[in-house]
This record gives structure tokens, sequence and C-alpha cells, in this order.
């Protein structure tokens, strides 16, 4: 029973993300020099510093790799080599409502290997189920965690942030 209450939870988070995927009316690009070109580099932020694209800036907050398994001994999820818990913060700085969507986030290592995020497993990290599946509105901001499920022996060196699926992304610093 319990697991059909999470696979629907899960089919109401996709759904609700496909609703948000075609909000992208910002160029995506995180440079304020007013040059606005599309060949212009993401901008790269520290732990701590706001990071912006599109409608949102992002705060990091924390991270915390080596974590095995997510949620209560009845729910959760096991990694299949290692969790990383980003902490962050998701302001909307637009004009209009934006959904956030975790799995756009991306995770790299210093090779350059790319890892997705786990919204699966995001959901048990989050307290809050409304976290990171509401529309944020103008001036608002929600907290919460995305998961990244990578290889034991891997260190995470750089986050890629992205207000849509389709915008350019901010760079974040984990090192």
């Amino acid at each position: 029973m319990r697991k059909i209450a999470t696979l629907a939870l899960l089919a109401t988070g996709l759904i609700a993300l496909g609703c948000g995927a075609g909000t992208t009316d910002d160029t995506g690009s995180s440079d304020n020099s007013g040059s606005g070109t599309s060949e212009d580099k993401p901008k790269t932020a520290k732990i701590g510093k706001p990071a912006r694209d599109g409608k949102f800036e992002f705060t990091v907050k924390s991270t915390k790799c080596g974590v095995a398994k997510i949620g209560d001994s009845t729910l959760g999820a096991k990694a299949q080599g290692q969790f990383c818990l980003v902490t962050m913060t998701v302001k909307n700085i637009g004009k209009e409502a934006q959904m956030f969507d975790g799995s756009s986030q991306k995770a790299y290592a210093a090779d350059g290997t790319e890892y997705s995020a786990d919204g699966g497993a995001a959901i048990y990290a989050n307290q809050n189920a409304e976290t990171f599946l509401n529309d944020i509105n103008p001036g608002n901001q929600v907290s919460g965690v995305v998961v990244f499920d990578i290889p034991k022996s891997v260190k995470l060196t750089k986050l890629e942030l992205h207000d849509s699926p389709f915008s350019g992304g901010v760079t974040v610093s984990l090192g």
C-alpha cells in the first residue's frame, strides 16, 4: 500500500514538473553585463553565494555526500553508490510563478562526468513534500534538498543549476 502511495506521489510530481517545463521567456544567462549573447559562459558562484539563472536565484547552503540511505526503515531510498545531498534555497526573481524542476539540475565530477538528480530519493530527503513540486510565486523562495546518487569513489566539484530544462544554467563550484 505504501509503495502505491509513493508511486502516486512520484507520478503527481512528474505531471506537475511537465506543467512548468514551458515557462522559459528569460534568456537563462547569468551574465548581468548587458551583453546577453548566447555565447556568454555562465558565471561561477560559490557555496553560500547567490547565483542566478533565468527567473531563479539559487543559493547552495551545503553539500553532504557519503549517505547510504534516505528515509526511514519503512519507506526510503537506498543509494546505488552514495547519495550527495545538496541543500539550497531557490528564489523566484521573475514576474510570474515558476516551478522548480529538480530533474533539471546537474552535478559534475572533476573529470567532467555529469550526474542527474535523483527525484525519487529527493521525495524522502525533503520533509515538506511541497518544497519543489509547487510553483514559486514572484518574490517567494523555498528551501530543500536536491539528491544525486553517484559512485562511492566520486567527489563532486560543481553543480549546474537551471530555472528550467531549457535554460543556460549557472555553475556553482563545490571546491
